[in-house]
């Protein structure tokens, strides 16, 4: 693979659920989130695209790093870039959860599972190539930040998970 198409690809890949969240998000920012109690302390809705992104970017060119410097998936690398892999399912799964189905409650069951398969990630990394873990470092504390305001969320409208 060329050197510019594989890091090329890699950065993309995961904007692509993002892309796909974002459609569920937007639908139901104003029909559903809006009405819920949030945190004084929670980030405006247009902070979330741009950190995202740049999340998104960062994650995935760190995989492309890790697959160039383990030997992709035959090598070293297969084991991290599984980690790497779940992590990006369940980062993908937390929206049609949270927003589509409007479950503070398994949205944050979901995250906590998201964090500890970041954690993996970054410590898989690790062991490949040492800068990618530490591009995962600002994607580990965002998730955290939103870990706290999904709980919070869930917390204070008690009501919101009822339709289940």
């Amino acid at each position: 693979m060329s050197d510019y198409l594989a890091p090329t690809l890699a950065v993309i890949l995961p904007n692509l659920g993002g892309i796909a969240g974002s459609f569920i998000t937007r639908k139901n920012i104003p029909n559903w989130y809006e009405g819920l109690n949030k945190p004084s302390w929670r980030p405006g809705n247009k902070v979330f695209g741009p950190v995202w992104t740049t999340l998104y970017c960062s994650m995935g060119y760190a995989s492309y790093m890790v697959w160039r410097d383990g030997g992709g998936f035959d090598g070293d690398a297969a084991l991290p870039l599984a980690w790497y892999g779940a992590q990006l399912a369940l980062n993908w799964a937390w929206t049609p959860i949270f927003f589509g189905l409007h479950s503070p409650k398994w949205g944050f069951v979901e995250i906590i599972c998201l964090w500890g398969a970041i954690a993996g990630t970054i410590y898989s990394f690790h062991g490949i190539n040492e800068k990618a873990s530490y591009l995962l470092l600002p994607y580990l504390g965002w998730v955290s930040l939103a870990s706290a305001l999904t709980f919070r969320i869930w917390r204070d409208n008690p009501d919101a998970d009822k339709k289940e």
